[in-house]
């Protein structure tokens, strides 16, 4: 009579972490919750490349919770999990991009004063039902401010109503344009800020009279004066 065999079964791969595992978790956790918080209240970049970062950090954020507490891969199907995480991302993805397109689009149609004035400029319409909306409808001389290693060139600048102000950035550094005192900062002419990249000028239109003041908002320091006549 033969003997049976008998085969002990494979050990499932464990599907909990360890005290180290949730240790490490916890700990980039909160490293890449404070990274975020940190840009985003010291302005250390702005516009587009603070949301991307933000978009990045979320999405590591979100892969250290399902790989370090919810233990991806561990479980008696993990290629089936990997699966399902690379379409959850690709979802999660597409319902930001789209949020933020919304949110970005009624910004620039429904915010009041600052966007209006804005919108109308773009549009040059100088008039809604008989009043004013602060739009030239002719644009006349142009006028250039320099950036180049770290100092503004003219530091101060004479300009007519309805003139145009070009912003041009030689450093490799991103410049915040802001008007008015740091750190309360004060629009002009639809514009709260005018991000300013190195090859790409920005112009605005100069709609409002008076003497202001502009600067870096990522580096006081680089700051310069403006004067508007009627």
């Amino acid at each position: 009579m033969n003997e049976l065999s008998h085969h002990t079964p494979a050990q499932p791969k464990a599907e909990h972490g360890t005290m180290r595992s949730y240790i490490i978790g916890f700990l980039l956790s909160l490293v890449f919750t404070a990274i975020p918080y940190y840009m985003v209240v010291n302005k250390t970049i702005a516009g587009t490349a603070l949301l991307a970062m933000i978009v990045v950090v979320a999405v590591l954020q979100m892969a250290i919770q399902v790989l370090f507490f919810l233990h991806l891969g561990r479980g008696p199907k993990p290629l089936y999990n990997v699966t399902f995480f690379v379409f959850t991302i690709g979802t999660v993805l597409v319902v930001v991009a789209g949020s933020i397109f919304i949110m970005n689009n009624l910004h620039y149609n429904m915010t009041p004063s600052e966007a209006t004035t804005k919108l109308a400029q773009d549009e040059r319409i100088a008039q809604v039902g008989g009043e004013k909306t602060g739009a030239c409808q002719e644009i006349h001389a142009n006028h250039r401010v320099t950036i180049s290693s770290g100092r503004v060139s003219p530091l101060y600048t004479e300009a007519g109503i309805c003139d145009t102000l070009t912003f041009i950035n030689e450093d490799n550094t991103l410049r915040d344009i802001a008007f008015g005192p740091h750190p309360q900062h004060n629009g002009y002419g639809g514009e709260s800020e005018v991000t300013v990249r190195k090859g790409y000028p920005k112009t605005i239109n100069l709609n409002q009279s008076g003497t202001y003041s502009f600067h870096d908002h990522l580096d006081p320091s680089v700051s310069g004066s403006l004067a508007v006549t009627p």
